[in-house]
């Protein structure tokens, strides 16, 4: 469609050289010398004329005919622009109608055929049947979707140990049929989302001679090539699932940090140690290896934890404040005492909060000395929560502190140990 374009243009200016240029070279002031007698003559003495003729003439005598001429042209020009276009929007339209037609009858049909391999006892008749339909590029690529579908169907309908035996009997189908080799080919397309279509064939079908050229694409500006190629890398390498998070050198999304944890609760994929990824030069990967120490309760990992303590981004700073709390990690409550001078006020707050998660003794001086020299409201009453929290003690320090004249602690204290709103 674009070349047809590019050649109407073409004859639109060609046409426009030949019908405009005759013109302007002749164009010269007319003498008005003659007669309404001489022209009554001259128009007796030419031939009658009629239809497209005297039409066309009657624009030669316009003595803007170079104008009009132009306009015609670009008039009929447009209307034959619209005529391609509407025989190119119908032949189209028919085409994707075919289409479609032709995938709904491939996809019914494989998925009978692919019924019958998976359940039937002499399955190589039914497999020369689907080699003589998949012949052609388009009945392949229906082949492998169906095979998908199918796949995804019977973990929803079938047992663990039957659908584990025709998920196994349809990959030795896709490598059979040399399917593999297609959806390899599509890792090579330059059109990204082809390129995304072969990681994900290659995932569900746990072909691993790519992977390396798929660690490759971590290092995409697309962001969703990038994520799938996380998402591929996480399935196919069942050794080390999170191996990828060596070689990520991009922000680890929010979104994709949510894919990849949907996949560990999906699949039941091997947890690994993530503090492994505690020390990485990626603040992002960092923030999510402290998220998933958090989800998977991976206590083991204080040391790695108390070293995020002590990292030059605050935002890491918080996210291991939170974790601490969290899993009552109560051998960091000196650290995070240590620290709380030298923070912001976002993880000055989250230390108290921490602290009010596991509730220390210890920590008694220390809160009531943010209760007593800190102006800030939220930071007052969290500190007051996490002295309540420490039983009789920490209540019996509350009500002392309530009955001082040094500072008005009444208003906060009797929120705080108001049991209708605590």
């Amino acid at each position: 469609m674009v070349v047809l374009i590019k050649y109407v243009q073409r004859t639109v200016f060609i046409l426009l050289l030949l019908f405009c240029l005759p013109e302007i070279r002749a164009a010269q002031p007319q003498e008005q010398t003659q007669s309404a007698s001489d022209e009554m003559l001259a128009s007796e003495s030419k031939p009658p004329v009629s239809g497209i003729n005297w039409w066309w003439m009657e624009i030669e005598n316009n003595q803007s005919s170079a104008l009009v001429k132009t306009l015609v042209i670009v008039i009929i020009v447009c209307i034959l622009c619209l005529f391609v276009l509407l025989i190119w929007i119908l032949i189209n339209r028919n085409k994707m109608q075919a289409r479609q037609i032709e995938t709904d009858r491939l996809m019914e049909q494989f998925e009978m055929l692919l019924f019958d391999y998976l359940t039937s006892e002499n399955s190589e008749d039914v497999y020369k049947k689907i080699a003589r339909i998949a012949v052609t590029d388009f009945n392949r690529e229906m082949l492998i979707n169906q095979m998908r579908e199918l796949s995804k169907s019977m973990s929803m309908t079938m047992s663990v140990g039957a659908n584990e035996e025709a998920r196994v009997k349809l990959m030795k189908l896709y490598y059979r049929m040399h399917l593999d080799q297609d959806s390899i080919r599509k890792i090579y397309s330059r059109k990204w989302h082809i390129q995304v279509k072969g990681f994900r064939e290659l995932a569900f079908m746990g072909v691993t001679e790519v992977n390396e050229k798929i660690r490759h694409f971590l290092k995409s500006k697309n962001k969703i090539l990038r994520m799938e190629a996380q998402l591929a890398l996480i399935r196919l390498n069942k050794e080390d699932p999170f191996g990828f998070l060596d070689h990520l050198t991009h922000p680890f999304t929010l979104w994709e940090k949510l894919n990849a944890y949907e996949l560990i609760a999906i699949h039941d994929l091997p947890v690994p140690q993530f503090s492994r990824w505690t020390d990485s030069s990626n603040k992002t990967v960092v923030d999510f290896s402290l998220r998933m120490i958090q989800v998977f309760k991976q206590n083991y990992s204080v040391p790695q934890i108390v070293k995020c303590l002590e990292h030059p981004n605050p935002d890491i700073r918080r996210t291991a404040i939170i974790v601490c709390g969290e899993l009552q990690l109560r051998e960091t409550l000196p650290h995070l005492k240590q620290m709380y001078k030298n923070e912001d006020y976002t993880n000055c707050l989250a230390i108290v909060y921490a602290m009010g998660k596991m509730p220390d003794e210890s920590m008694l001086g220390f809160l009531k000395m943010v209760l007593d020299k800190e102006d800030d409201v939220q930071l007052q009453i969290e500190s007051a929560k996490a002295i309540s929290k420490m039983g009789e003690e920490g209540i019996s320090a509350l009500v002392k502190l309530m009955k001082s004249e040094y500072k008005n602690y009444q208003i906060i204290i009797r929120h705080v140990l108001d049991k209708r709103i605590n």
